[in-house]
């Protein structure tokens, strides 16, 4: 059941919405993530992840009810065509599946972004989880000593071409920006403990905006045209941590015309132990 207390279902449309592309809204993401590509000042383009959260704009209708201690797991993008300033996107999104993992429930919501001709031009896959059965009102769901005992694999290691990495300071003001301007758990820690944290968590979705950083300003065009990033969210990030976007190019291969150059993409906390906070794979076009 869903906080409306109906059926998720897969095939569910959840909603619809008409978003303009402005350099005011431009212009505040990039002022959030410090991020100073030309291609958007100079170009008319914009950030590929503008609108990161379209997912969660109706939340009750396929969050389920269990709200305690849920995450964001995964997230996959798939850029097909630039986002241009001054034009306006239509949003689609949908309930494509669910499944079980152990103790939690999964539901994955699909974003469609398309252009006035429909022609698509971002694809998200969000993956959030929630306990399959409530946990007892006895401690927190996740806090910072049991997050940081998970078990970590090297990062980085071995031979491939490191990008250039993005670090970014997560405080309080940069989670308003992101995940405001309404009080929730991503702002605000009084409305953090209500859902079995202990302190501010960040969205996970700003990893994955950090590492859509990291790849433009490797790969520029051949990011935001022909972009993928398929990343799991594996620590949680808290308020008030630094935070840095690393990669490395393990292979290529051909793609038609272009070649596509294959990376290892993390987040990792800027802290002595280099705790990761997101991993996975990202790719983009080169050549024409």
């Amino acid at each position: 059941m869903n906080l409306k207390g109906q059926p998720v279902r897969v095939g569910d449309l959840v909603h619809r919405a008409e978003r303009a592309v402005s350099k005011e809204v431009i212009a505040f993401y990039c002022d959030t993530f410090h991020d100073r590509n030309p291609l958007y000042a100079r170009d008319g383009l914009a950030p590929p992840l503008l609108y990161h959260s379209e997912v969660y704009s109706h939340i009750d209708r396929w969050y389920l009810r269990r709200l305690v201690g849920n995450l964001h797991a995964r997230q996959e993008w798939q850029l097909f065509a630039p986002l241009r300033a001054g034009t306006t996107v239509s949003t689609r999104s949908t309930v494509v599946e669910r499944y079980r993992k152990r103790d939690r429930d999964f539901v994955v919501n699909e974003v469609d972004f398309c252009d006035a001709d429909g022609r698509l031009l971002v694809r998200s896959r969000t993956h959030q989880s929630f306990l399959a059965e409530q946990k007892p009102d006895d401690g927190f769901v996740v806090d910072r000593e049991s997050a940081g005992k998970k078990e970590r694999r090297p990062l980085g290691e071995g031979d491939g071409v490191e990008l250039e990495p993005v670090e970014l300071e997560v405080d309080l003001a940069t989670c308003w920006r992101f995940s405001g301007p309404v009080k929730n758990y991503h702002t605000d820690r009084d409305e953090a403990r209500k859902l079995g944290f202990p302190d501010v968590v960040v969205q996970g979705m700003l990893s994955t905006c950090l590492i859509s950083q990291l790849m433009a300003n490797a790969f520029g065009p051949g990011w935001l045209a022909g972009g993928r990033m398929d990343v799991k969210l594996v620590n949680v990030l808290w308020g008030g941590e630094r935070v840095r976007a690393c990669g490395k190019v393990r292979a290529e291969e051909i793609e038609g015309t272009t070649t596509r150059k294959l990376a290892d993409v993390w987040v990792e906390k800027a802290d002595a132990a280099r705790t990761p906070v997101t991993v996975g794979a990202a790719s983009a076009l080169t050549g024409s």
